[in-house]
Order: structure tokens, then sequence, then C-alpha cells
């Protein structure tokens, strides 16, 4: 039996069809949008009537394999990942993640995971490795089959509401002013956010806090933290709810991490802890629990368990060996990460504009900002250098692919740092910096073995040629600054 196979017919999706069957006829849905992730976090994917929901999950749907790549062509014209000569891979949709969208109820999306074609000479029907969701799935049922442990994630999704032109197109000017906290800059974009809120609240969101942040037209709404995998799709489904609202609003909802210089870039820091046992419980988030706008799933959150990065001696600070030694992987393993968490070109405006938050050391410590990881509070920490246009699917594989390391291996990430890093530094501390530039980055990736497994199979070429050709396109454009500057000068 294939893995397609084997996914189709494990068991209770049956059960889970007919379920969502059910919701399509309650809610009155026509039209549902299948969709996957490409290798840069976008969603894509195709939309398919109702009526053939039942075919749909038993057969799949076809598509380019290149859809995986953005079907990007390279700065010599070809496809990146696969040539036009390629078969299709097929997606099968995952009834749980089943959900009506709340400015259009008559249309609804459902994740799938995608395989290989099943007229392949080569693993017909086998897991696509360049779906970086379905990998995502298997490296944390992997990990927590090996461990015991579960991967717990809580983003903090940076972003910028930006003005249009006449247009449409961004002016590149903030609706609101670069002041951070600023409850009346907060109060201009109101009416944006909770519109934000009210349809992530009707998707299963559990929203937690919000607030303005240090850029022109920059907000944070933050959701509560949960499994790695749930949480991905949940930032996933936030981007596409902030892109709807712009359109609601003739505004635009900007991800790019460094818009602006002179003021912060739009980070996206990832709260990490693991966990050993838990169990998934409910939450409405405001809906009502027998009218449901979408399938269960959506609205469950893992609650309860061992967290592995809480103290269990008298440091009230320290987490126990698990969690240091998962600390010790990511901090051995940053430079490597960073092609991920920081993956353009515009990132690394981010990190050079210093004395903006962005750490560019890979070291850790309690409440230091000048870290690249830091415990922010008893039982979890945060990994800093991530920013607003990370793929979370990649990024969640990655971490796993670090703390397996870490844990095995036993790696020791050293005494937190308690000083200000550029302080220490002064003193004769020796510390690694981060990468600063893709260029470089992509060649830590290149160099460590352990971060590649979390890009499995096709994932890590699929990832290399489209970053590299990224960096390539890069370092061969002429800009405005080079014409500026060098122009009229002579030698």
């Amino acid at each position: 039996m294939t893995d397609l196979e084997k996914h189709v017919n494990q068991p209770g999706r049956a059960k889970l069809v007919k379920q969502v069957r059910a919701k399509i006829n309650e809610l009155k849905i026509d039209y549902i949008f299948f969709q996957f992730i490409s290798v840069t976090g976008r969603v894509v994917g195709k939309g398919i009537p109702a009526d053939h929901w039942e075919r749909t999950c038993e057969k799949g749907f076809q598509l380019v394999y290149g859809a995986t790549a953005n079907l990007f062509l390279d700065r010599h014209n070809n496809y990146i990942g696969y040539g036009p000569e390629a078969k299709e891979l097929v997606g099968i949709p995952d009834p749980e993640t089943f959900c009506q969208l709340p400015w259009d109820k008559k249309v609804a999306r459902v994740f799938v995971t995608c395989f290989r074609n099943r007229e392949e000479r080569e693993n017909p029907g086998g897991h696509l490795t360049s779906d970086c969701r379905g990998n995502l799935r298997i490296i944390a049922k992997e990990f927590k089959k090996k461990h015991g442990y579960q991967l717990r994630v809580g983003t903090e999704p940076e972003m910028m509401w930006l003005t249009r032109n006449d247009d449409g197109t961004p002016t590149g000017k903030g609706f609101s002013k670069p002041y951070c906290y600023h409850i009346d800059q907060f109060e201009s974009l109101r009416p944006v956010f909770m519109k934000v809120m009210e349809y992530a609240r009707a998707m299963g969101f559990d929203m937690i806090q919000g607030d303005h942040e240090d850029a022109p037209g920059q907000l944070e709404l933050n959701f509560m933290f949960d499994d790695v995998l749930r949480n991905a799709d949940r930032l996933t489904t936030y981007r596409q709810i902030c892109a709807q609202v712009a359109r609601e609003f003739g505004i635009f909802a900007c991800f790019m991490s460094k818009p602006f210089m002179g003021v912060s870039a739009s980070g996206c820091h990832h709260n990490i802890s693991l966990w050993r046992g838990g169990k998934d419980e409910f939450s409405p988030t405001g809906n009502d629990p027998k009218k449901l706008p979408g399938m269960k799933e959506n609205y469950m959150y893992v609650k309860g368990g061992e967290n592995t990065f809480m103290p269990d001696g008298d440091d009230v600070q320290m987490p126990q060996k698990a969690g240091l030694e998962a600390i010790g992987g990511i901090v051995h393993h940053l430079q490597a990460l960073t092609a991920i968490g920081c993956s353009t070109v515009n990132s690394y405006r981010r990190l050079w504009d210093t004395g903006f938050w962005a750490p560019v050391f890979a070291d850790w410590g309690f409440q230091n900002r000048t870290t690249g990881l830091r415990v922010s509070a008893p039982g979890r920490f945060e990994f800093r250098s991530v920013d607003s246009m990370v793929n979370p699917y990649l990024m969640g594989s990655t971490i796993l692919a670090a703390a397996d390391d870490g844990i095995v291996n036993k790696l020791d990430p050293g005494e937190p740092e308690e000083r200000n890093i550029y302080e220490a530094m002064e003193a004769g501390k020796q510390v690694k910096k981060l990468p600063m530039s893709l260029g470089e980055a992509l060649e830590a990736l290149k160099n460590d073995k352990v971060i590649q497994q979390g890009l499995p199979g096709e994932m890590y070429r699929l990832y290399h040629e489209y970053k590299y050709d990224e960096w390539a396109r890069f370092m061969s454009t002429v800009t405005d600054w080079d014409e500026e500057t060098y122009m009229e000068c002579l030698p």
C-alpha cells in the first residue's frame, strides 16, 4: 500500500469526511479552497465546488510539482525545482482542518497533504518531500516517538499596515505613526485589528493580546501557543486573514521584514517549549460549540503535561536537563537556522540596522534581548532572530532537528549571558555572529547536515535552488544606491 493509500484509508478518516459533508450542508458551503504551502510559505492550491468533496477526499486533485516552488523561473528562465516535463503531485485533503471563511460564508478552506503521482516510476504515491507541511507532521511525530516530547510554539507575528495609492499599489507609508505601545496609534487602527480578531476567532484563534509596535503602521496581535503544526497552520491563516482585511479597508498588509530603515523591522519571534504529556482541549473562541463554523480540531489547543523548560532545581530560572540540551542544539546550529528564520535578502536589513531589537549573536540568556535566544519567562525560550517572512513549517521542522541533536548528543548551551552581549565581548567573551547576508546564511545551511534533516528528501534541494537564485538575482542587480554612490565617481 502506498503512502497515499495509507493516508486516505487511515482509521477514522472516513468518519471525518462524513462530518465535513454534514458541515457543508449545515453551513451551505458552495466552494472549497484546497490549499498547501510552498517553499516560501505561500498558500497555493485549487478551488473546487463543494459537490465534489467526497471524490476529492478519495482521489485528490493534481497540480504541477512546481507549485511547491511557486512555479517560479530562475534567472536563467528555468523553472525552479521541477521542469515542465515533471508529472503532477496529488493533494489529499485533511478533513479535520475544514473551516468556513468568515468573510464569505459560502466558501471554506481545507489544508491538504501532498503525494507523488500515482504513475511515477519511483515511489509512486509516496509522501512528497517538497511538501513542507507534510514534512513537519512526520518530523514532529517521529520526534515525539523518539524522545517522548512534543514541541509547542507561540509566534509573535509583527506586520505593517500601509496606505495605498489610487491604483491600489502600496505607498510605502505606514497607516499610523511609529510610536511603540502608543494606545492612540493603536486606536487609529482599531477598526482594522478588530476585524482581524473577528475573523480569527471565528476560525478558532484564541486571541490573547495586541499592541502597536515601533514602526509606521506596525501591529502585533498574539494568539495562544499550541502544537507546532497547528500553530504553523494558524500563522498561515492569520496572514490570509490580514490580506483579506486589507482588501476590505483599502490598505496594504505588509509582511516584508524591513520596508523602512531607522525603525524596527517586523519579526516573528518563536516562543518554544518541550512538553511530555498533555491533551487537546476545546476552546470555543466566541463560537457556539453546537454550531461551529468548522471542524472541532480548529478549536483545539493542547494543554497540560510536564514542561521540560521549567526549572526543577534550586535555580528558579534554569530549565531542566532536556530543555537545556534542546537549547544547546539550537545555539549550536543557530547559523544554519538563520537561513530559515531570515529567509530573504531583505531579512538582513533587519540585522544590519543595529539598535532596533534584532539580535545578531549566537548566544542565550535570561531576559536578554541582545542574544539570539532568551528565556523570556520560566518555561519557554524566545527564538528572536526569526522575521515576518518565515515559513513556519520549515522553521518548526528545523528547530526539531536542532533540538533532537541537542538531546541525543547532550549539547551544552554554556552559561546564560546576563550582560549586554556587546559589553561581554568587550570583556573578552568569544561569541559567534549570525550570518549577515542571505548568501552567508545559505552557506551555513549547506554545511550543516543536522539542520538539513529538517528539510528531508527534495525539500533541501528545492529551498537551496530557490533561495540561492534569489541571492544571485540580488547580487546581479544594479540598485538605485549603486547609481547614486558610484555613477559620477572617478576612481
